[in-house]
């Protein structure tokens, strides 16, 4: 666990390899409840690679000094990603 937001990471290591890496993150609130969105990407123990990039939303509440994962929601595909931006950017514009 975290006790700072700027430490919050998603990097997940198994067995010496880094299953999850963490690419980039964009931190869009702080507070008892902070919300981060994370660009990353999965390894493939198939294929020995890492593959195409994805994207998550987490957000997290804060107790007892540290950071606690409360909820996320994954966005499959950059297509996907695409069509949540367009429908924003016409809510936001409207």
């Amino acid at each position: 666990m975290s006790t700072e937001v700027d430490d919050i990471s998603i990097n997940y290591e198994e067995d010496d390899t880094l299953i999850v890496k963490e690419l980039d993150k964009e931190i869009l609130s702080k507070g008892a409840w902070t919300t981060i969105l994370f660009r990353y990407q999965d390894y493939n123990r198939a294929k020995g690679e890492y593959g195409p990039d994805k994207y998550t939303i987490r957000r997290y509440q804060k107790r007892n000094g540290q950071y606690l994962p409360k909820s996320k929601f994954n966005i499959s595909s950059a297509k996907q990603a695409k069509k949540i931006i367009e429908a924003l950017e016409k809510w936001i514009d409207d």
